[in-house]
């Protein structure tokens, strides 16, 4: 499992060389892809507003997931969910 002190965000492998990361639902990577999801988790994390520089290194780190720059962030921060919480107990209804 891969987790950052930075961003709520994590990556967790699922056998092999496959990697499923929180902000990218549905997509499986392998292991160089999900440290580059992280590197962008916790780069946004730090800095919301990206200066010329960070994005240029944002839109290269997003290329290696077939991503935008734009895109990238847009989905870090929609899929932004503490996953690292402990669910709560659901409540029973009357039986």
């Amino acid at each position: 499992m891969m987790t950052s002190d930075e961003t709520t965000h994590m990556a967790r492998c699922v056998g092999g060389d496959r990697w499923v990361v929180s902000w990218l639902p549905g997509r499986t990577l392998t292991g160089r892809q999900a440290v580059t999801a992280m590197t962008i988790a916790t780069t946004l994390a730090g800095s919301p507003n990206p200066t010329t520089t960070e994005w240029a290194v944002l839109d290269d780190l997003a290329l290696e997931l077939g991503l935008t720059a734009r895109e990238a962030i847009f989905m870090v921060a929609r899929e932004n969910h503490d996953y690292r919480k402990t669910a709560k107990p659901r409540r029973r209804g009357i039986e």
